[in-house]
């Protein structure tokens, strides 16, 4: 472990191929660098801290120096024990960022990681699944007074987010950058689809063709996975708790069944729900000898990982358990994890520049209206949203049609009829 006054990362002499992912993700993220490019000149962040609790991948890489160019001061801490990608963090630390991670870090460095965060004593906060906003309302109540507002990455950050709202807990603005456009239909979607599955065959080297593919979840996650086995020949299964998402499933043409149901049809099951034990020992016990099991939710809750502690384990790879339940074995990739940050390297750089361009203008935002947005859940505005969208268009090369003046007039009007 190599540890400093502004750093705790694996090993700085990684740094170097960090430096090369990194150029690599760059390459890729055009609008994340175009933003970049716009804050070097304007400097909406100056003397401004941003603390950020995220995947220390080569895309966070990117948005760091997107707002360090606009002269935020940057801490940032892991969001998650496996996700970290040593070799960026050493990059990062070497750069100068206060940066604080590692691939494998314990429960307790992973909390006194976002400690350090804290006491940087950060105006905004960026948190991929909550654990720094809920870290700062129940330990440094002291310090919300002084922080503009907050933006939240991924889906269980916002479902614990509207829990705080519900509680009355919540005492700061905060971005639901989740829920840009540009965010949850992409990155949850088209990211999590493909790294989902990128994950699974790294850990378990399986064939998904052919197989009985259950996943667990029919959001955008959810949505994408299934969209992406099919397409890898999976005959695809889905479970859910929500009657219109279930009927999406339907007419979508895939098969939907209670899980306890489908556990002793799959192959392969996958996880993307945002809530707990989704998959229980009683759901384990009737699967095929030789199942594999993943999680792509964020936390490692949704398969029952304390009920598998009593039975014998081996490790047949890297991310890659042997369970033996009653003679038959089970694999779980990633001690159930985030299999796509744990087993792989999470979504590629093109889908994250959607996303971190939407945290990167959620800050500008923040900044724009500091004091004018209570405490809450927020939304970007629609317009912010819908550049992001034009700017990856650009990227792309792609142009689109314009609406004519006409057809902004009779868009407009309600008096014409048939």
């Amino acid at each position: 472990m190599d540890k400093g006054s502004t750093y705790e990362v694996k090993d700085l002499k990684l740094a170097e191929q960090g430096r090369l992912n990194i150029e690599l993700a760059e390459k890729r993220m055009e609008i994340v660098n175009k933003i970049r490019d716009r804050f070097s000149k304007e400097k909406p962040f100056n003397g401004i801290t941003i603390g950020m609790a995220l995947h220390l991948t080569k895309e966070t890489a990117i948005l760091v120096r997107a707002l360090r160019a606009g002269g935020a001061n940057v801490a940032i801490a892991s969001c998650n024990p496996l996700s970290t990608q040593d070799d960026v963090a050493a990059a990062l630390a070497e750069e100068g960022v206060r940066v604080y991670g590692y691939r494998g870090e314990t429960t307790e460095e992973y909390y006194r990681y976002l400690d350090n965060v804290i006491s940087e004593k950060p105006a905004i906060t960026i948190d991929d699944g909550c654990d720094l906003v809920t870290r700062i309302h129940e330990k440094y109540p002291g310090q919300i007074s002084s922080i503009i507002g907050g933006c939240e990455e991924t889906t269980t950050g916002i479902i614990r987010l509207h829990s705080m709202v519900k509680a009355g807990a919540l005492k700061y603005p905060v971005v639901a950058v989740n829920d840009n456009k540009t965010k949850h239909l992409l990155d949850n979607y088209y990211g999590t689809g493909q790294s989902t599955l990128d994950g699974l065959i790294r850990a378990s080297a399986t064939l998904i063709s052919g197989k009985t593919f259950v996943v667990v979840g029919y959001g955008s996650c959810g949505k994408g996975v299934s969209l992406r086995a099919r397409g890898m020949g999976a005959n695809v299964i889905v479970t859910e708790v929500d009657n219109f998402k279930a009927l999406q499933a339907v007419l979508d043409g895939f098969r939907v069944m209670k899980m306890e149901d489908a556990s002793g049809l799959g192959d392969i099951f996958i996880t993307v729900t945002g809530d707990k034990n989704v998959i229980r020992l009683e759901h384990m016990k009737k699967m095929k000898d030789g199942a594999i099991l993943a999680n792509s939710g964020h936390f490692d809750v949704e398969i029952d990982m304390a009920s598998l502690k009593g039975f014998s384990r081996r490790q047949m790879r890297p991310n890659f358990h042997e369970y033996d339940i009653d003679g038959r074995k089970i694999y779980v990739c990633a001690e159930g994890r985030l299999v796509n940050l744990a087993a792989a390297e999470g979504h590629p750089s093109e889908v994250m520049a959607t996303s971190f361009a939407g945290q990167a203008l959620a800050c500008e935002y923040l900044v724009k209206n500091k004091g004018k947005l209570g405490a809450g859940v927020v939304m970007l505005p629609e317009s912010i949203d819908d550049d992001i969208s034009k700017l990856q268009l650009d990227a792309m090369g792609i142009s689109i049609d314009k609406l004519t003046e006409e057809q902004i007039e009779y868009l407009s009007s309600w008096k014409t009829g048939t």
